[in-house]
């Protein structure tokens, strides 16, 4: 089934729906955990429609949603001055990376990730969590970064390795979470610049009317319920949380790579 397929058969209340759900889930677990809403976005979307298409329609609600994320604290002018190198890597990563959306096949680059994310996971579960020192630290982040950028433009994802980086930083609950807001804003303007060079916003590439609209309101929604949710939660349950949750999406990610 695509979009095609939908929109095109009538019943276009059934993919409306469908991108409202996707949408107000993803923001849902984006405001608990601070990240899910590509991951989810692109996985959930991906039996309506091509990954370069999702893609497209997600930058929207991905730069506001990460973009409010971001400014969502009083950490911001440090993080900036401590992260710019992760943040240059992961833009030179997306732009320069020799795969992409369009090159790259979906389900191996999706059970790839899914794979990194558990055992990830699984560590900062039932083990010591990762560190990274200080010495260094610069040319470590500018590393994950270059990754980070090359993943992102070959899945439409953010999260990996820069979350796992981010996370060893052993930042505060609320600093994690702006941190991730951070990245996630600088990587979705870099896929924005990616896709628009690769042409994916040509005319008639692109859905038209509401399908552009709708997931906008529903992202935003669910990470406002989200954070109220996270606001709830002490130091030690969101660390307990943010683990599960990338369990969770990992879990999610690696079988949908193997059912691909």
């Amino acid at each position: 089934m695509n979009l095609n397929d939908i929109t095109g058969s009538g019943p276009e209340t059934l993919l409306m729906g469908i991108v409202a759900a996707v949408f107000l889930l993803a923001g849902l677990v984006k405001g608990v955990v601070g990240l899910g809403l590509p991951t989810l976005s692109m996985g959930l979307l991906a039996g309506v429609m091509p990954p370069a298409q999702a893609a497209a329609i997600l930058i929207l609600p991905s730069f506001l949603t990460n973009a409010w994320q971001m400014w969502d604290g009083a950490a911001l002018a440090s993080l900036v001055r401590r992260l710019w190198p992760l943040q240059l890597g992961v833009v030179a990563g997306t732009l320069w990376a020799p795969v992409s959306l369009v090159t790259l096949d979906v389900g191996l680059a999706s059970a790839g990730l899914g794979a990194a994310l558990i055992v990830y996971a699984l560590l900062g579960l039932f083990a010591m969590p990762l560190a990274i020192p200080q010495r260094g630290e610069r040319v470590s982040s500018f590393a994950a970064g270059l990754a980070t950028g090359a993943i992102t433009s070959a899945t439409g994802v953010f999260v990996f390795p820069a979350v796992p980086y981010l996370q060893a930083l052993s930042l505060k609950k609320d600093e994690l979470v702006q941190a991730l807001g951070l990245s996630f804003t600088v990587s979705t303007v870099a896929l924005f610049l990616r896709l628009a060079l690769e042409g994916s916003f040509a005319v008639g590439r692109l859905p038209s009317g509401w399908i552009l609209v709708l997931p906008l309101p529903a992202a935003l929604l669910g990470v406002a319920a989200g954070q109220m949710l996270r606001g709830r939660v002490g130091e030690k349950g969101f660390k307990r949380l943010f683990f599960v949750g990338l369990l969770l999406i990992g879990i999610y990610m690696l079988a949908r790579g193997v059912m691909h």
